[in-house]
């Protein structure tokens, strides 16, 4: 059993809390402490970018800052193909995110995003939740993630989000 305790079969990572520079790479780590995917954030481009790698170093996604846009748009690619565009939604007081995935449909993020704690969801059912509440290290938090959801995917979202709503970026 890791850190976040339970048995089931959701997976589960933990994030650090205060994202990348453009030029930093991280580590995302299972709940058992193995580095499990890496974040790599590409120095040298005109646009935010993030290359999400699993252990190997395969690329399994590619996150980047829409053009002309104002940090409120970023694409997630998969070999070289758009899988999914996350944006800020514009309804509402509370922050959102909808997540409109390539091949149809949507997700949905809501909660407090700067806290780090949010559910996504796909037609109701979330798929994936973004807490502090099972982690106790400082500055990270936990990703836990539905067995079925496509984990790379969910962790490419999560790194768009930290982009979009970390407080100290331009």
């Amino acid at each position: 059993m890791g850190i976040f305790g339970g048995d089931d079969n959701k997976q589960r990572f933990v994030m650090r809390e205060k994202l990348l520079s453009i030029g930093d790479d991280y580590w995302i780590e299972d709940d058992n402490g193995n580095k499990a995917f890496k974040v790599d954030g590409k120095a040298m481009r005109v646009r935010d970018t993030f290359k999400l790698e699993d252990a190997n170093g395969n690329e399994v996604a590619e996150i980047q800052e829409r053009k002309l846009s104002v940090r409120d748009k970023m694409k997630i690619e998969r070999g070289g193909s758009d899988i999914a565009t996350v944006h800020k939604a514009l309804i509402g007081i509370r922050d959102r995110f909808d997540i409109d995935l390539e091949g149809g449909g949507e997700l949905k993020a809501k909660g407090n995003f700067l806290e780090h704690q949010y559910e996504i969801k796909r037609d109701g059912d979330v798929i994936a939740e973004v807490s502090k509440k099972w982690v106790r290290v400082r500055e990270t938090y936990g990703v836990e993630i539905a067995a079925g959801a496509d984990v790379a995917l969910i962790l490419a979202i999560t790194v768009a989000i930290d982009s979009m709503t970390d407080v100290g970026r331009d």
